[in-house]
């Protein structure tokens, strides 16, 4: 479980194509303090497996789920990445729930600056925009943000100057993709009204009379 907020950005040293599959190596300083194998990590939203680690350096393994899923195919050596541990038990929670399942990539197709803001509109798959509200929370590379203003298919979310400076999505520009999780609140809300309906069948609808 993370929290959106990114702790640092490192960038990939190594990258190792597998059929479908890919190896990852990140270098960075912050998160290599605890670093051991079997952590999870946060990667631009998409959590991975620590399987390897040096003093400098950890390895991850992309799994074809993960690959087709997020926006992880277009890394290439030095690419920077979002990098966030697990969050602890006793960690201040400084974001939402975060599980580093990517729902979606959605691609940014405008960037507006307002005041010390800049807004990025994103376009979504329309089959996310009903976990959408305005106010909610969403996940876009790994940062944990407030949706702002919902259109047809897109979100807009506004960047302080500390997350431009600090995440990835600072630096992206219209056209760029981005990897998309939901508010996990939203998500369970709805398969468990799913999980309470009875299936409409032509037995249940005599069971009530009709």
């Amino acid at each position: 479980m993370f929290t959106g907020i990114v702790e640092e950005m490192g960038h990939v040293t190594a990258l190792r194509s597998k059929p479908q599959a890919m190896e990852l190596t990140i270098a960075c300083s912050l998160i290599m303090d605890d670093i051991k194998r079997g952590d999870s990590i946060s990667i631009n939203g998409v959590c991975l497996t620590v399987s390897a680690h040096d003093q400098k350096s950890f390895t991850v393994d992309v799994i074809p789920e993960t690959v087709n899923s997020s926006t992880m195919s277009s890394l290439r050596t030095g690419s920077r990445v979002n990098l966030e541990r697990a969050m602890p038990a006793t960690g201040r929670f400084g974001g939402h729930f975060v599980s580093g399942h990517v729902d979606g990539v959605g691609v940014i197709r405008a960037v507006k600056k307002e005041s010390n803001a800049v807004t990025k509109t994103i376009e979504l798959d329309p089959s996310l925009m009903k976990y959408m509200m305005k106010k909610g929370s969403i996940s876009v590379d790994g940062t944990s943000l407030t949706v702002f203003s919902v259109g047809n298919n897109t979100v807009t979310i506004s960047l302080i100057p500390t997350t431009r400076e600090d995440s990835l999505l600072g630096q992206k520009g219209i056209g760029e993709r981005v990897n998309i999780e939901c508010d996990l609140l939203a998500k369970y809300t709805e398969r468990i009204q799913q999980a309470d309906k009875p299936e409409m069948s032509r037995s249940w609808l005599a069971e009530q009379g009709f």
